[in-house]
């Protein structure tokens, strides 16, 4: 029992939270990238008390050594591990590591991984020495408090939502009832910046893949909007213009979104956002106000084209019409519909994998993403898992982030399961460009300007973001071409202009990329892109000093001074050349080369 009394910590104990890496290296890392919000409200929580915190994002961290100079520098008296099932090892690794280091530190676990795997992480890791089941903010905050005072192990057994150890063996406290209002909690960011928001809580749904409906009790609670959009104004003057709405619904409430939506504009913040949603849970009246507030993207969980898998296996309980009309609404208000489709499910069959490339046909997706189906703690497919096969949680022991579906089915193999995803994929690829033709746009002036984002951007994505990166879709570069003068014939938009510049430009048709270039500099004649792009036109024509003219007015720009650099030694004048060369170089060192956007197509 000697273990839980402890000296007296000051009150300027040091509070460290991570979120460790993960076991397997990933091709994109957008999905893990982002630190989880409840670390920050966890933070701001302490913050707020009085507490020193830190945050490491270690998501991706490969070298031990940086963690072992990190825990010796900072000396923290508690670590807070973030987890995930993909990510436990990362925390167990870390978590020996400091233990090795400072042996009187305290090592906490918590979020859904460490919820759903408590009993099993006590058991095998001694390591740790506390688990925050559930809703954290208030358990990890008591803990903290007991830890800077001398406690005992009846001061513990009060903490609720806490697990430990007694004699050896795992214990958990009476579970911690959720925060009621989750608007008394401080606002992280009054302290952080982040661009992941949340503004609610749970999932009413009961899919048999997701660990909410354990988690969070299929019970929702909201931020009420003028809450979220002070976080997002907070966030807005911190420099953040673009951001991730994460509820699993952000639609859930229509009178609550349109609200949000009406006091971004209220408090005329000029921000970019995606949210995620239900196909029953939208219609054009959200749409609407979500678009005009800056609403460029929502992601539905269409999951199969297979009625039986998509409803009485997954149990996602959306219809076919459903579905379609919530594609329709999205493709005519200039909202991306991103379709999230899983496969490798009990039952799938060439027959399924046509009826969900069929429906990826009907509905045309402007972004899609597929995910073969996991085995994850805390999901009903989970427990499944466990009644047929007779295993336990031990089967985490093994280094594995998760349990694939198809690896559990004698039925499938990996290499149908990888048939069937090439036929997923190939089919949006190839269908791509009628997507995209066939776009009607609803015919409302106020939104003409939106239209013309919404194109423009598309054409963007084609030509450089995530389509790009896409091989089986067509005449990509023809694709863009039509966009960027379909949304010219809506609104004169500045990176249509440069769109169309470049195209021509590559093509070595100066020409009319300085023609359309013109055009789009009579409305942005300040814009530094398209003075750039209009500035190598001329260099290419060996016209330098009408490049100049474009060159020399963005004097805080590194790259038109690498570039007027360039054009006083075409012009012969090598004192000019020299001085523009260093003056490029010292601005370059004042910026983050990260932040520096370089077109190499121009």
């Amino acid at each position: 029992m000697s273990k839980y009394f402890f000296h007296p910590k000051s009150s300027c104990m040091q509070i460290l939270l991570v979120y460790p890496p993960f076991l397997d290296e990933r091709p994109k890392d957008y999905d893990v990238k982002p630190l989880p919000i409840g670390l920050y409200y966890i933070a701001a929580l302490l913050r707020e008390r009085g507490y020193q915190v830190e945050i490491i994002n270690w998501y991706n961290l490969k070298d031990l050594d940086l963690a072992r100079w990190t825990f010796s520098a900072l000396k923290p008296d508690i670590i807070g591990f973030s987890i995930f099932n993909a990510n436990r090892w990362g925390a167990i690794d870390l978590a020996r590591l400091a233990k090795e280091i400072l042996p009187e530190t305290r090592i906490v676990f918590g979020g859904v991984g460490a919820t759903f795997l408590w009993e099993h992480l006590l058991n095998h890791f001694p390591e740790i020495d506390f688990i925050v089941r559930g809703e954290g903010e208030y358990t990890f905050l008591e803990l903290v408090e007991k830890i800077s005072t001398n406690y005992s192990l009846s001061d513990i057994k009060k903490i609720e939502g806490l697990a430990f150890r007694i004699d050896g063996k795992p214990h958990s406290n009476e579970v911690r009832a959720f925060i009621d209002n989750i608007d008394e909690l401080p606002d992280p960011a009054k302290f952080f910046s982040f661009q992941h928001v949340i503004s609610s809580r749970g999932c009413p749904w009961n899919c048999i893949f997701c660990g909410s409906p354990s988690f969070w009790k299929r019970k929702v609670r909201f931020h009420s909007p003028e809450y979220f959009v002070r976080q997002l104004e907070r966030l807005y003057r911190k420099g953040i213009k673009f951001f991730y709405f994460s509820d699993d619904t952000f639609t859930l409430k229509k009178e609550r979104v349109i609200k949000i939506c009406q006091e971004i504009l209220r408090n005329n913040l000029k921000i970019t956002w995606q949210a995620i949603s239900r196909v029953d849970c939208i219609d054009e009246e959200i749409v609407y106000w979500m678009r005009k507030s800056g609403c460029l993207q929502i992601s539905f969980g269409v999951e199969s084209g297979s009625e039986k898998i998509r409803n009485k296996i997954l149990k996602k309980k959306i219809s076919l019409e459903q579905i379609k009309r919530a594609f329709n609404i999205c493709r005519r208000y200039g909202v991306v519909p991103r379709a999230y489709f899983i496969y490798g499910c009990p039952g799938e069959s060439k027959k399924t994998i046509k009826a969900t490339t069929n429906l990826i046909k009907e509905i045309k997706p402007l972004s899609l993403v597929c995910y073969i189906l996991d085995i994850y703690p805390g999901t009903t497919l989970y427990e499944e898992f466990k009644r047929k096969t007779g295993k336990g949680d031990d089967i985490w022991l093994e280094r594995i982030e998760d349990i694939l579906y198809y690896q559990t089915d004698p039925s499938l193999s990996e290499e149908k399961i990888r048939r069937f995803g090439k036929q997923i994929h190939d089919t949006f690829d190839k269908f791509f460009p009628k997507f995209i033709e066939t776009l009607n746009l609803i015919d409302k002036k106020e939104l003409y300007p939106f239209h013309a984002d919404f194109l423009t951007r598309l054409g963007m994505t084609i030509q450089y973001g995530e389509l790009s990166e896409r091989p089986g879709i067509p005449k990509k570069e023809i694709l863009a071409e039509r966009l960027f003068h379909r949304a010219l014939q809506y609104y004169p938009d500045q990176h249509a202009f440069l769109g169309l510049g470049i195209i021509y430009q590559k093509r070595m048709n100066f020409k009319d990329s300085i023609k359309i270039l013109k055009e789009g500099l009579k409305y942005f004649p300040q814009s530094e892109e398209l003075n750039i792009c209009q500035a190598v036109n001329y260099m290419h024509l060996k016209e330098f000093k009408k490049a100049l003219k474009h060159l020399l007015p963005f004097d805080k720009s590194p790259e038109a001074m690498l570039r007027a650099a360039a054009c006083y030694e075409a012009l012969g004048d090598f004192k000019k050349r020299d001085e523009y060369l260093i003056y490029a170089k010292s601005l370059q060192k004042k910026i983050n080369p990260n932040d520096i956007i370089s077109n190499n197509s121009v």
